[in-house]
């Protein structure tokens, strides 16, 4: 089974976020998942919801702050092992072409 979630982690602050952003992303390294960082969060990737959950609990605790702001949405299929690509590729299928557009 793959549990695949965006993470979102941020300390509610003035300016830049980015070097708490980086703590959070850095705390996953701790744990058995594989991750890409975009603009509006981290995908996940685990086989364990369990491992998943750690994971974002850890990231969520290595952000400094009075208050910090985390969202988790989770896709866990568990009829079948899918991975966050798999459903990219499944998009860009049905497209014909990447799913990316630059302007």
């Amino acid at each position: 089974m793959t549990v695949i979630a965006l993470l979102s982690v941020a300390p509610v602050v003035e300016g830049s976020m980015a070097s708490e952003v980086a703590k959070a992303v850095a705390a996953l390294d701790d744990f058995d998942v594989s991750y890409e960082t975009n603009p509006m969060g981290t995908v996940i990737e685990a086989d364990s919801a369990n491992e998943l959950f750690a994971a974002a609990q850890a990231a969520h605790e290595a952000v400094d702050g009075d208050r910090v702001s985390t969202v988790l949405k989770i896709d866990d299929k568990r009829a079948r092992d899918q991975r966050a690509r798999e459903k990219v590729e499944a998009v860009e299928d049905e497209l014909g072409r990447e799913a990316k557009r630059e302007r």
